[in-house]
C-alpha cells in the first residue's frame, strides 16, 4: 500500500506522561488506520504544569511504540490540521473520558473542522479500566510517592522514578 493510498491517523496530545490510557486508544486506531502518527505538541492548548520535555516525551513514545511498525512517533508545532494536512492523514482521534471532556473537545473538533474540512476528528472512549486515568493525575500520585506501574509502562515508570528520585 503507498502512502496516498493509507488511511492515517493523528493522535496528539501532550502525553506528560504517556499513560496504558494513551497506548490502548493509539493502538485500537489501528482497527480502522493504516497508520497512527502519535504527536506530542509543542505548545499545550492548555496551561500546564510539564513534568517533560518534549524531546523527553518523544522518547518514551518511541521506546513505549517501539514494536508498533504501524505506529509512528512525531512532535509539531502550530495549527494540529496544517500538520495533518502536510503528513496526508485524513482524521485526528481524540479520547473522551467522561462528559466534562466533550465540550473542550467539541469546540477544539469544530474549529478544525472550520481551518480544514477534510480531516475528520474521530471521539473514542477508554476502555473501562482506563476511564479515570489522565496524565495530570499520574504526575501528581507519582509526585506525591504513589505507585503508579498499574498505569504507565516501563519506560515511563523508569522516568518517572528518575525525575522523582526513586
Amino acid at each position: 500500500m503507498n502512502s496516498e493510498q493509507a488511511l492515517i491517523a493523528i493522535y496528539p496530545g501532550s502525553f506528560d506522561p504517556l499513560t496504558v490510557g494513551h497506548e490502548d486508544l493509539a493502538r485500537r486506531t489501528l482497527i480502522f488506520a493504516d497508520r497512527v502518527i502519535v504527536a506530542v505538541a509543542r505548545r499545550a492548548t492548555h496551561q500546564k504544569m510539564l513534568l517533560f520535555s518534549v524531546e523527553e516525551r518523544l522518547e518514551m513514545l518511541r521506546e513505549v511504540f517501539a514494536g508498533e511498525d504501524r505506529i509512528e512517533c512525531d512532535t509539531f508545532d502550530g495549527l494540529l490540521v496544517d500538520f495533518a494536512r502536510a503528513r496526508g492523514a485524513r482524521f485526528v482521534i481524540r479520547g473522551l473520558r467522561a462528559v466534562s471532556d466533550f465540550e473542550y473537545e467539541f469546540q477544539m473538533a469544530q474549529m478544525n473542522r472550520e481551518l480544514s474540512n477534510q480531516i475528520e476528528t474521530l471521539f473514542l472512549i477508554p476502555d473501562l479500566a482506563y476511564s479515570f486515568l489522565s496524565a495530570s493525575l499520574v504526575r501528581e500520585v507519582a509526585s506525591l510517592g504513589g505507585d503508579v506501574s498499574r498505569f504507565v509502562s516501563a519506560p515511563v515508570l523508569r522516568r518517572l522514578n528518575e525525575r522523582f528520585r526513586r
